[in-house]
């Protein structure tokens, strides 16, 4: 790419080891290395090192997370990097997904169940518009990324471009975004829908929360169903508006747009017909063989399921687990891998892989699995041998379509080492932080030794009275929930994570513990989490000489490494047993240490705590419902404080209210405006009841419980 298209914004430069990696991983590329590892300590900045190899390298980027979290962090760090950027964020859109099932031996059939996140599929929408018509992306992605997505050919060829002055009809517009699967409208405007007002069309894309509102001009003449004439309405567009579909404040007049399918897989009537006949072809096929085999159960289960499917098909264009004849769907051959996220970059681009330890067993795992549960459904006449065919990518051929591969860790596996054509270290902190200290405590109760959990107790209330905050580990989620339970008993701010807890509450914990707002975070595995918690000065691994996981070496330096981002950062590992992974742990800890100590004292550099602004994406999947409340509170607050302003002259005030009205300070004044409204939306809230309109209803309680919030913090 010979024009630069990333700039990197930042108040810092490369320091520490930053440089030689920056430098090294760009000499491997240069070199056309299909492979390298940066081996980073934790906190040696290893997302800023990839932001500069990006920027140097200047090719469009895939950068996989190991889970939606890390993988939200990271998007949000990118974002900050390349402002002007088209950095966007791309995992599964379940918020809750069961997979269709069948047990045989308890003769069990579980049907498909899923909750989608409509919000994160608005990115995922955003991801392929940007791959489509930039050259400056990049996106960070869950392992998401290698399962099934559109074609990206049939996706870009039927997006609609309108213009100021088109020709168009009103109701020619309606049919097309009907077309490419927008869902019309009388209510208020979601992402991916439509409504008509008069000569206006109002829709919001796929991609984005903003409206556009598309205006016709009366023209022309058109005769009704008895030959009367009349004029034709809307038959030219007249005006583009781009507008906030909340306070209705139009944001900017376009000149011409461009609007994607609504939908990911679009299929033709030509394609689909063709596709019902394979399916069908198909179907013969499987009862011939089910039949053959005397399988007669099987044979009715595949013919009733399938032809019901077809005649679904046929009439909506649509069934439940209509993913499964993707390859007829698709027009592809049988075993041909399907189109994913990969599909939508061009041919020349990077791949970063954070934390590969951890994702690089999930990339190479997810096939093994789906095809597992997908042949046991065929065995049994569930599904047609094709949806073995709707899958994600095997590693093989995930490696085929990845190009130049950088893999990040602090604790690179024998995959990353042996696959490597160089390993680029990065061990010195820019801030000259050093690894933490490494101390061994008793599990058990011994004399005035009161047990792992009184010890780390003590500590943690020191550590936090110095206004730090504190990570605990333990075994199982009921251990992490009872710890927690049993530390807020004591007075402890304290809270559990772990993955039962849902991808967007779990990021405004993580924001709430930086914040202070929790002292104490307990967990089962926080490495999972990617976490990067500089305020975090202690960390108490429960139970550390019990062999498995989650106290492996890998594991156990990846933890010690979350207390590197503090000055004072320390590790208690509590054991009665000193394991090998606790040895090898301890020793390679204390390997990092002695290399840092001595080039702070070569270079004279004095440790200092990583400060960093506490900020995460949830502000960007923040609901419909949340942003009308906070727009219309901030606009009611605005007014009521005009009013509530002092008035110099008092006019018409008694010599007592006028000597009030003064005395009142900024947050008695305040505290007035509050209770007033208050007390308006209260009465709005009652009506809106009586009156069966639950929604306003919803929105004025919410913003009555928000502005109390207020008033208690006053």
């Amino acid at each position: 790419m010979s024009n630069k298209v990333f700039k990197l914004k930042s108040e810092y430069k490369p320091e520490g080891d930053q440089p030689k990696a920056i430098s090294e991983l760009l000499n491997g590329l240069n070199k056309g290395f299909n492979k390298q590892t940066l081996l980073g300590a934790t906190g040696t900045g290893k997302t800023f090192t990839m932001a500069n190899v990006i920027e140097k390298w200047n090719k469009p980027t895939l950068i996989i997370a190991h889970n939606k979290t890390l993988a939200a962090q990271l998007a949000q760090e990118f974002r900050e990097f390349f402002p002007d950027a088209a950095v966007h964020y791309f995992v599964s859109y379940y918020d809750y997904y069961q997979p269709e099932a069948y047990m045989p031996v308890s003769d069990t059939y579980i049907e498909k169940d899923a909750q989608i996140n409509k919000e994160i599929d608005r990115l995922r929408h955003a991801t392929t518009q940007a791959l489509l018509t930039r050259k400056d992306v990049i996106i960070v992605a869950s392992v998401s990324c290698i399962y099934g997505l559109g074609s990206p050919e049939d996706y870009e060829k039927v997006n609609l471009e309108l213009e100021v002055g088109m020709k168009l009809e009103r109701l020619g517009l309606m049919k097309k975004l009907i077309e490419v699967h927008f869902e019309r409208t009388n209510a208020d405007i979601t992402p991916g829908t439509f409504r008509s007002i008069g000569l206006k069309v109002e829709v919001m894309p796929i991609s984005e929360t903003f409206v556009y509102q598309i205006e016709f001009e009366s023209g022309g003449k058109r005769q009704d169903l008895k030959g009367a004439e009349g004029l034709a309405l809307g038959s030219k567009i007249s005006s583009i508006k781009k507008v906030d579909p909340v306070s209705s404040h139009v944001i900017s007049k376009e000149q011409d747009i461009f609007l994607f399918p609504a939908k990911h897989f679009i299929i033709s009537d030509d394609k689909q017909e063709k596709a019902i006949k394979e399916i069908k072809k198909e179907l013969t096929l499987q009862l011939k063989k089910f039949k053959k085999e005397g399988k007669l159960l099987e044979a009715e289960r595949i013919k009733r399921r399938t032809n019901y499917d077809l005649a679904m098909m046929r009439e909506i264009g649509y069934c439940n687990g209509i993913e499964n004849y993707s390859r007829h769907l698709s027009g592809k051959k049988r075993g041909e891998p399907p189109e994913t996220l990969l599909s939508y970059f061009k041919k020349d681009f990077l791949t970063i892989i954070d934390e590969s330890h951890v994702t690089l067993p999930q990339l190479s795992g997810m096939y093994a699995g789906d095809a597992s549960r997908k042949n046991t459904l065929v065995e049994f006449g569930f599904r047609l041998p094709s949806a073995k065919d709707n899958r994600p990518l095997k590693y093989k051929e995930f490696e085929e379509r990845t190009g130049q591969v950088i893999y990040v860790s602090a604790t690179p596996s024998k995959v990353e080492k042996e696959s490597s054509k160089q390993i680029v270290e990065q061990i010195i902190r820019p801030t000259g932080l050093i690894d933490p200290e490494v101390i061994v405590r008793p599990v058990s109760v011994k004399g005035k030794y009161g047990g792992q959990v009184q010890d780390f107790i003590i500590e943690a209330q020191n550590t936090v009275k110095k206004g730090f905050r504190v990570l605990a580990t333990t075994l199982t989620k009921r251990m992490a929930e009872d710890l927690s339970l049993y530390l807020k008993d004591k007075g402890i701010k304290a809270e559990y994570l772990h993955s039962e807890i849902k991808t967007i509450e779990r990021i405004q914990i993580l924001t709430r513990f930086r914040k202070g707002e929790i002292d104490i975070l307990v967990g089962v595995n926080l490495l999972r989490e990617g976490l990067d918690l500089p305020e975090v000065a202690l960390i108490g691994i429960l139970d550390a000489d019990k062999e498995g996981f989650l106290r492996s070496e890998t594991s156990l330096i990846q933890t010690i490494g979350r207390a590197a981002r503090n000055v004072e950062g320390k590790v208690i590992l509590y054991a009665d047993v000193m394991t090998g992974s606790l040895k090898n742990a301890i020793s390679e800890t204390n390997r990092r240490r002695e290399i840092q100590i001595a080039f702070n004292k070569k270079h004279h550099i004095t440790p200092k705590t990583i400060i960093k602004k506490i900020k995460d994406i949830t502000e960007e999947l923040e609901n419909k419902h949340e942003k009308a409340v906070n727009v219309e509170l901030s606009l009611d607050v605005e007014l009521f404080k005009k009013v509530f302003a002092k008035d110099k002259s008092n006019k018409g005030k008694t010599e007592s209210a006028s000597i009030k009205n003064l005395m009142l300070s900024d947050d008695e004044r305040n505290k007035l405006v509050y209770e007033k409204i208050i007390k308006i939306k209260e009465k709005e809230m009652n009506k809106a009841v009586k009156e069966l309109d639950f929604e306003t209803a919803a929105i004025l309680r919410d913003e009555i419980l928000v502005l109390k919030e207020k008033m208690g913090n006053k």
